[in-house]
């Protein structure tokens, strides 16, 4: 009983991962041709991630905290092909890149947490 007592107030007082939420991802190229995309990051108790990116669900992912930051890996799609895409917390949001194989491209990024008004753009 007091075992279960102790797991269940740990759990409790574990803080809420700094990835969950929802984002905005800068994907621009130049500064002067803004490019946006919403992500949205669930992570689960178990270990896994969900919920979208790219017009896409998270088809598989995971996450962990080590070393003092928090990171997560995932996998989506556009129909033609996988996109894997790796972000980590960083001071002022979170830091990323994603990896096209089949478009032979790799995109760094940076994403700060979304607003009300960023969900409601067209680009999300």
């Amino acid at each position: 009983m007091l075992a279960l007592l102790l797991a269940f107030s740990l759990e409790a007082a574990i803080p809420p991962t700094p990835l969950a939420g929802d984002w905005v991802v800068d994907l621009s190229v130049r500064p002067d041709q803004p490019y946006f995309k919403g992500m949205s990051l669930r992570l689960e108790a178990d270990g896994r991630v969900t919920g979208g990116f790219y017009d896409s669900e998270i088809l598989a992912g995971r996450w962990k905290t080590s070393k003092g930051r928090t990171c997560a890996s995932f996998r989506t799609t556009d129909g033609q092909g996988p996109y894997h895409t790796s972000v980590c917390q960083a001071a002022d949001g979170l830091e990323g890149q994603t990896w096209a194989e089949h478009r032979n491209f790799v995109f760094l990024w940076r994403a700060k947490p979304a607003t009300e008004e960023d969900r409601k753009a067209k680009w999300w």
